[in-house]
């Protein structure tokens, strides 16, 4: 299993904030995944596996923890 989480512009565009999905055999990126989830264009989109910021290129795994943030703001 994989946890998604999704936050504040992200959340509320999609609908959702947390969801649980089943991860096939293949490995899938962060990339990947976003474009299964028919958010949008990933473009500003910041990812973060099991609470640290990676690449969207990087792989997941069963128990990961796996977070989409919109682009930070502020200064």
């Amino acid at each position: 299993m994989l946890r998604v989480l999704l936050f504040a512009s992200l959340r509320d565009r999609a609908g959702w904030g947390e969801r649980t999905l089943q991860l096939g055999s293949d490995a899938v990126s962060a990339a990947q995944l976003w474009s299964q989830l028919e958010l949008g264009s990933m473009q500003g989109i910041s990812v973060a596996v099991n609470q640290e910021l990676v690449g969207a290129d990087q792989l997941l795994k069963p128990g990961d923890e796996l977070a989409f943030l919109p682009p930070f703001t502020g200064g």
